[in-house]
């Protein structure tokens, strides 16, 4: 008789359970997000026709707060979820971001009270990549992080693509006037039938009562320190030391220099399909649907990846090292999409050549983002995890904040030619990968898991 292998799979599948779970968390939260990106034209109209008479700086404003208040709330979130535990924090960021979300609603036209909900909002918001990625590591075992990061983190592209279909929908339906309302109060109720599930289904691998013996086991498999019991990997975190270790600032910097890449593409890509093909605001749905939709199989394929690699032997921090250079050679395509969106060369393909250039550069950024997250559980013990995702999460957000400011700025001095404007962006969104990729390897050459905090 055979002896049980540990790192077969478990004939139980409940921890995918909890990925779906995290990725209808994940969509409400990009869902609940992207509203301001479809209205964006709508505020940006003058008010003699109907719109809030802003500027595209007003705009940029107004994402810069949020993107900024967001990036400072996360490491404050990632050390209080590290501190009550996965399941209450998650639901207290979702209850927090749904219904100031809801409030936008009311706030009427003014830019600084937008600002002021939007970046209450933020606030809400800056639990969930803490909360989830802390989740991951206590369900998955090191095989699996990548894979079930990227399927919960398609989650954003999932939740993107409903709002290109549901917030023009809601101004058509319900009316300009109206539209931009009901676009943020049904988005933020949305995120409250979530919670129902999430108390009904969720525990940590110990508590759960669903959880067979041979799953748990599978689970903590490959665990460089052992686990034994629901108690394990608890205790008192010293927060400040981590700042002393090169692996987090390896992680601050991966995320600095790829994170605002995505809020641009987020935020600016419709703005940028009307402006360089003159497209109608519903004509735009289409193009970022299949963006978003790429960026899913993006997502998960980058995430499978190290998977392959471990399979055939390779360590596990180099397999995904390994993965993310190939990954960052990926968004040198982007370079391409302002020559391939030049109308006069390319007629009516230039829409469709340039697009399927920033699908490349988004499908890159997701599958980079599922192996970079997957770092932190690589090197850090579980009861750390959530406080350095928040630490590398802000530092995302403070890029975020410099590249909305930067792509408002430029899109207001190069009102006449906004083709300039987007070169310039797409240009840093090209290069920005390859670049974290040299400074993390520099800070972090070989693996070496921490277990001294």
């Amino acid at each position: 008789m055979n002896p049980p292998n540990p790192t077969a799979p478990a004939a139980s599948n409940y921890r995918w359970v909890i990925c779906g779970l995290l990725f209808f968390a994940t969509t409400f939260n990009y869902l609940d997000r992207q509203v301001i990106s479809y209205l964006k034209e709508f505020f940006c109209t003058p008010m003699a026709q109907g719109g809030f008479g802003w500027s595209n700086t007003d705009f940029s404003h107004l994402t810069a707060f949020f993107t900024g208040f967001y990036a400072s709330m996360t490491i404050l979130a990632g050390w209080v979820i590290d501190k009550i535990g996965t399941k209450l924090g998650l639901a207290l960021s979702l209850i927090v971001w749904s219904s100031f979300g809801i409030l936008n609603a009311f706030v009427g036209r003014l830019v600084a009270m937008h600002v002021l909900v939007r970046s209450a909002f933020g606030v809400g918001e800056a639990g969930n990549f803490p909360a989830s990625i802390k989740t991951i590591a206590e369900w998955f075992p090191k095989r699996e992080r990548a894979l079930a990061t990227a399927i919960f983190n398609s989650g954003s592209n999932f939740g993107a693509m409903v709002a290109a279909l549901f917030v023009p929908w809601c101004m058509v339906y319900f009316g300009d006037q109206q539209g931009w309302k009901m676009a943020f109060i049904l988005t933020g109720a949305a995120g409250f039938f979530w919670l129902i599930f999430w108390f009904w289904l969720y525990d940590t691998p110990g508590g759960q009562k669903r959880l067979s013996k041979a799953e748990f086991d599978y689970i903590h498999s490959d665990e460089e320190i052992p686990v034994t019991d629901a108690a394990a990997d608890q205790g008192k975190l010293a927060w400040w030391k981590l700042f002393g270790y090169r692996q987090a600032w390896a992680f601050f910097f991966g995320k600095f220099m790829t994170d605002g890449i995505w809020w641009f593409y987020l935020f600016w890509l419709p703005d940028y399909l009307i402006k360089q093909f003159h497209m109608a605001k519903t004509q735009v749905i289409m193009p970022t649907f299949i963006v978003y939709g790429v960026a899913i199989v993006g997502s998960i394929y980058g995430g499978s990846i190290p998977m392959t690699l471990i399979k055939k032997g390779m360590p596990v921090y180099q397999a995904r090292m390994t993965a993310m250079l190939l990954i960052a050679v990926a968004p040198l395509a982007v370079l391409a999409t302002q020559y391939f969106g030049n109308v006069e060369h390319f007629g009516k393909m230039a829409s469709v050549l340039a697009v399927a250039m920033i699908c490349i550069g988004c499908a890159a950024h997701q599958a980079w983002s599922a192996n970079l997250y997957t770092t932190v559980s690589d090197m850090f013990p579980k009861k750390a995890v959530a406080s350095v995702i928040g630490i590398g999460t802000a530092a995302g957000g403070i890029s975020g904040v410099i590249i909305q400011l930067l792509a408002g700025r430029l899109t207001d001095a190069f009102k006449q030619t906004p083709q300039t404007a987007y070169l310039i962006m797409f240009v840093i969104c090209a290069l920005s990968y390859l670049v974290a990729w040299s400074i993390m390897k520099l800070l972090v050459p070989r693996h070496k898991p921490i277990t001294d905090l």
